[in-house]
């Protein structure tokens, strides 16, 4: 369905698109594991609400963030080869890494991680064309 819809519809709402999806994934994981942590860590009354509310909002903007940034890139850089690969996922996999390893401030991490990122993105679309 989606090959579909990307000659027609703006990188932009592909992007738009996939942060309210994976950013609402993200919420609800958050209103999994927070309560847990928040056990861990004997907070109580408000304090727990507190820190479980700071979580879910911290974990679902890291997975929009993710998100927004890998099919916004993948978007761009598709419709600028004129091509739909691996290549596609590696490119973007490696900017979203990057921008979430950014925080750090530590190359060691940005590049790790835009590695990493990459090699799954790219290894993603490569069997999912198989």
């Amino acid at each position: 369905m989606e090959g579909d819809f990307e000659g027609f519809v703006p990188c932009s709402s592909l992007a738009v698109d996939s942060i309210l999806r994976v950013g609402t994934a993200g919420a609800i994981w958050g209103l999994c594991m927070s309560p847990y942590d928040a056990s861990k860590k004997g907070l109580t009354g408000l304090s727990r609400t507190a820190f479980v509310a700071k979580s879910v909002g911290n974990i679902s903007f890291q997975c929009g963030l993710v998100a927004g940034v890998f099919s916004g890139t993948r978007c761009v850089v598709q419709r600028h080869r004129r091509q739909n690969d691996w290549v596609n996922g590696f490119i973007a996999g490696a900017v979203a890494g990057a921008t979430v390893a950014a925080r750090t401030r530590s190359w060691k991490q940005v590049v790790g991680m835009a590695g990493l990122v990459s090699a799954c993105s790219a290894a993603a679309d490569y069997y999912k064309a198989i």
